[in-house]
C-alpha cells in the first residue's frame, strides 16, 4: 500500500522498454482512460513525476524522443480527471497550430477535453478581440496574414528599391524587431548588439521600419506581432482586465520553452501575475529559431527566476535506436556554449538497429538520385513510404529531390504551410463526405460500395481520387496526396471501430478538423530542418551535410555556428531507426570537387579525426526539488496535491472524500473527543464573527482534522479545506486543540 498522499508506484514492467516503446506515440483510436489513475499507466519514473507535479513552477528539461508532449498531456489529463485542474482554468501554449492542435487530440483521447491549447499568437488574439471594446473602444483593425505587400509600400513611400529576396529579408528583421521589443530609432545598435547582419544599411531598416508603421496606421491594420503587442500593452495599462484574465486561468503550461522570445514571455509574465503555477517544457540543445528573436536564456534561466522550482530531466529516448543515439550524444559533446553546459546525454530504451551510413557523391544531382534509389529499394522492401524523410538546410535544395524521387516513382509530400483541414481539397471533400452521409441511400456511387472505406473511395473518386496516383508533381499530385490521406483514415477507422458508418467518420473528421489533427499523407517527406522540428520518421535522410551547407555559409559567430550543430542534431533525432548522411563534393555535373563533410561530422563518421571534446557527459535524468518558500519573506501559498485515500491509495475525485483524504467507504480513525472540541471552537468562532459555522470550516474539514490530529502548520495546510487565510486566521487555534492546550470559550478573533 502507498504511504498516505503518495502516488501508487508501477511496477516496473508498466513502463520499463518493451512496454512503452511507443511513450511519444498513441495507437489511432485509443480508449479513454476509466479513472484518473489509469492516465498515469505506462509513463516512466520521470514522466510520473512530471504528471503528478500539478503546481509550479515545474521545469522539463526534456531530450529529444522522451515523450514530453506525453508527460505534459497526462500531467493536465490527471489534474483534470482527479478534480485538481478544471479544464477551463488551464491554459497550455506552444508554437505552432499543428503542435496545439496535436495537444488538443491527445486531452480529448485522454479524457480531458475542454483545456485550452493555443499558439502564444492564437491565446492572444483571442483576449485582445474580446477586450478590444472595454480597454480600446470602436472595432479591432484588420489583421494582415502577409506583411510583404506593406513593406513594398512603405519602401515606395521611401523611395527605395528592393528586390524580392531584399523584401522577405527586410521583413524578417522588422519581424525581429518587434518580438524583441526594439523600435525603428533603436533598430540599428540592437542589431549591431546581437550581431545581426542585415540585408541594408541598418539606418535604411529603421526608416523602412517606422514606414512600415506608418502604412499600417494609415490602412488602420494589425500584423501578428502586433497582436502580442497590444494584448501586452493592455494586460499592463488596465489592471482590471489583467485580473479578469488571471481569474479565468490558474494555470499554465508552456511547451518548447526553449523558443520563447523576449515578447511572448513578457505576455507569459502578465497572464501568470504574482502566481507560480506554471510548467515549462524544452531542451536548449533545440534551440533552432534564434534569427526570429527566440531564446533559450528564459528556460536555463528558470531556475533562477523561481527558486523553489522542481526540475524534472527526462532522458529516457524511446524514439532512436542506439545507435541513432549514439550520433546525437557525439554531435552534442564538441558542442560549446551555454546551452552546450545543460545538454542532455540522451539513453535509448529502443533495441539495436542498423548503424548510421554515411556516403559521399561527385555532386548533388548523384546525391539526389541515389537517396531516391534507395528509398525505393526501401519502399519495395515494405518500409511505408510515409515512414521516410529526406531532410535538407534549405528549402532551395528541395527541387533536386523532387524530381529525382518523381524520376524514381516514388510518391511524396512537400512539407507546407498550409494545415491539412484548410486545403481547398480537403474542405471540398468534406462537403461531399457529409452529403452522402446524409443523402446516401439516393446516391448511385454508393450503390456497390459495401462496407465504410469502400464507400469513402466512391465519394472521393467523384473529387478527383484514383487508384493509383498521378504522374509527375505538382498542384494535381497534391490533391491527389490529400484524398488518398482521407481514404486511409477511413481505413484505419473502420479496423478500429467495426460497423461504423459514414456518418461516424464525418463527425471524426469534425473532431479532427477542430484539433487540426490531420491524418498522415502516404509520401516520402521533403522538408527543411527547421520545419521537421516535433516530427520524427522510420528512416531519414540527411542530405547536403558538407561545409557552406551545414554550417551554412553565412553562419559566422560562434553562437551561429553552434545553432547550425544544434540544428543538425534536430535532424539527426528525428529519425526512429535508420540514419542516411550524404554530402556531395560538388554542386553540379563536372564542377571541380571542392567540398568536404561537414565539421560537425568530425570523429563520428569512420575514418575522420576528432576534434578537441568536451570534458564530462551530458546531464542525467532525474528530479531536483526546489526549497519552498525561497522566493521572500510572504507566505507561499499553500498548494493543492492529487488527493488519494490514505486507506487503500484510490485518486479521490469526490469533493466530500477529498476534504476527508479517505473513502467514504474506508475506515475512519477519527479521535471523536477531539472532533466535538473543535466543533465547540468553531461554534464559538461563529458566534464572534457573526457568520454560519460552515464559513469557519464544514463539517467534513472538522472531521478530516480529527482524523490527522495535524501537529504542525505544515500538516494542517496539507488538509483540504484549510487554506492560507483559514491557516493564517485559525491555524493557532486548531494546532492547539489538537495538542490539548486550548479551552474552548476562549475566542480573540476579531
Amino acid at each position: 500500500m502507498p504511504a498516505c498522499g503518495q502516488p501508487a508506484q508501477p511496477s516496473r514492467a508498466t513502463w520499463q522498454h518493451g512496454c512503452v516503446t511507443a511513450a511519444t506515440h498513441s495507437t489511432l483510436f485509443p480508449q479513454v482512460p476509466d479513472s484518473a489513475d489509469a492516465v498515469l499507466e505506462g509513463l516512466d519514473p520521470e514522466q510520473r513525476e512530471v504528471a503528478t507535479a500539478l503546481h509550479g513552477p515545474v521545469c522539463v528539461l526534456a531530450g529529444a524522443g522522451t515523450g514530453k508532449t506525453r508527460a505534459i498531456t497526462h500531467r493536465i489529463a490527471y489534474g483534470v480527471r482527479a478534480g485538481i485542474l478544471h479544464p477551463s482554468s488551464v491554459l497550455a501554449v506552444t508554437f505552432t497550430n499543428r503542435a496545439a492542435g496535436e495537444m488538443r487530440g491527445r486531452l480529448r483521447q485522454l479524457g480531458a477535453a475542454g483545456v485550452q491549447a493555443r499558439t502564444f499568437h492564437s491565446a492572444a488574439l483571442r483576449q485582445l478581440q474580446y477586450f478590444w471594446p472595454k480597454a480600446i473602444g470602436g472595432s479591432m483593425p484588420r489583421l494582415v496574414d502577409r506583411k510583404i505587400q506593406l513593406v513594398a509600400d512603405a519602401a515606395a513611400a521611401c523611395r527605395i528599391r528592393l528586390d524580392r529576396g531584399e523584401l522577405r529579408d527586410v521583413t524578417a528583421e522588422i519581424e525581429w524587431s518587434k518580438v524583441t521589443q526594439t523600435v525603428p530609432a533603436d533598430y540599428a545598435p540592437a542589431a549591431a548588439k546581437a550581431g545581426r547582419e542585415t540585408p541594408r544599411d541598418p539606418a535604411e531598416i529603421a526608416q523602412l521600419y517606422a514606414a512600415y508603421e506608418d502604412v499600417k496606421r494609415e490602412r488602420s491594420v494589425i500584423d501578428f506581432e502586433d497582436v502580442l503587442l497590444l494584448t501586452v500593452a493592455v494586460l499592463q495599462d488596465r489592471h482590471d482586465i489583467a485580473e479578469q484574465v488571471r481569474a479565468q486561468y490558474q494555470h499554465f503550461v508552456v511547451d518548447e520553452y526553449q523558443d520563447v522570445s523576449p515578447l511572448q514571455q513578457r505576455l507569459l509574465e502578465l497572464w501568470l501575475g504574482e502566481r507560480d503555477n506554471l510548467c515549462v517544457v524544452g531542451d536548449a540543445s533545440q534551440t533552432i529559431y534564434s534569427f526570429t528573436g527566440a531564446t533559450p536564456d528564459h528556460l536555463l534561466d528558470f531556475r533562477t527566476r523561481h527558486p523553489g522550482a522542481t526540475v524534472v530531466k527526462l532522458v529516457r529516448d524511446y524514439r532512436s535506436t542506439p545507435q541513432v543515439v549514439h550520433l546525437a550524444n557525439g554531435l552534442l559533446a564538441q558542442a560549446k556554449g551555454r546551452a552546450a553546459d545543460h545538454r542532455l546525454e540522451l539513453v535509448s530504451q529502443r533495441p539495436a538497429g542498423p548503424e548510421p551510413v554515411y556516403t559521399e557523391y561527385t555532386d548533388e544531382p548523384a546525391e539526389a538520385e541515389g537517396a531516391a534509389r534507395r528509398i525505393r529499394e526501401l519502399i519495395d522492401s515494405g518500409v511505408p513510404a510515409a515512414e521516410i524523410a529526406v531532410l535538407f538546410r534549405t528549402n532551395a535544395q528541395s527541387e533536386t529531390y523532387e524530381q529525382a524521387l518523381a524520376d524514381a516513382g516514388v510518391p511524396y509530400q512537400l512539407r507546407g504551410a498550409e494545415r491539412f483541414f484548410d486545403r481547398p481539397e480537403v474542405r471540398k471533400a468534406g462537403v461531399a463526405l457529409r452529403g452522402a452521409a446524409r443523402f446516401g441511400g439516393n446516391d448511385s456511387l454508393l450503390d456497390d460500395a459495401v462496407d465504410l472505406p469502400s464507400q469513402v473511395r466512391a465519394v472521393l473518386s467523384g473529387e478527383g481520387w484514383t487508384p493509383q496516383p498521378p504522374a509527375g508533381s505538382g498542384a494535381v499530385r497534391e490533391r491527389w496526396e490529400s484524398l488518398a490521406a482521407l481514404v486511409n483514415l477511413a481505413q484505419d477507422f473502420a479496423a478500429a471501430k467495426p460497423g461504423a458508418t459514414l456518418a461516424d467518420l464525418v463527425a471524426e473528421l469534425d473532431e479532427r478538423a477542430n484539433a487540426q489533427h490531420a491524418p498522415t499523407v502516404q509520401g516520402v517527406t521533403l522538408a527543411s530542418l527547421h520545419s521537421a522540428k516535433g516530427l520524427e520518421w522510420d528512416v531519414v535522410f540527411l542530405v547536403g551535410v558538407a561545409e557552406g551547407m551545414m554550417p551554412i555559409t553565412y553562419a559566422k559567430t560562434d553562437e551561429q555556428i553552434e545553432e547550425e550543430r544544434r540544428l543538425l542534431y534536430v535532424g539527426v533525432t528525428r529519425a526512429r531507426e535508420r540514419l542516411h548522411v550524404s554530402w556531395a563534393l560538388s554542386r553540379s555535373p563536372g564542377g571541380r570537387p571542392s567540398r568536404r563533410p561537414s565539421r560537425f561530422l568530425d570523429g563520428l563518421r569512420p575514418g575522420s579525426t576528432a576534434t578537441v571534446g568536451r570534458a564530462g557527459a551530458g546531464a542525467a535524468g532525474g528530479i531536483e526539488r526546489g526549497t519552498p518558500g525561497i522566493r521572500g519573506s510572504a507566505p507561499r501559498r499553500v498548494q493543492r496535491t492529487p488527493a488519494r485515500c490514505r486507506v487503500c491509495g484510490r485518486t479521490l475525485t469526490d469533493a466530500g472524500e477529498m476534504k476527508l483524504m479517505r473513502c467514504d467507504d474506508c475506515p475512519s480513525d477519527m479521535n471523536e473527543g477531539l472532533y466535538e472540541r473543535l466543533r465547540e471552537w468553531r461554534a464559538d468562532q461563529a458566534r464572534s464573527s457573526g457568520q454560519p459555522a460552515f464559513c469557519v470550516f464544514t463539517d467534513r474539514t472538522l472531521m478530516a482534522i480529527a482524523e490527522t490530529a495535524p501537529d504542525d502548520e505544515h500538516e494542517l495546510a496539507r488538509i483540504p479545506g484549510v487554506g492560507m487565510r483559514k491557516l493564517t486566521r485559525y491555524g493557532a487555534d486548531v494546532l492547539a486543540i489538537c495538542a490539548g492546550q486550548y479551552a474552548t470559550g476562549d475566542t480573540d478573533q476579531g
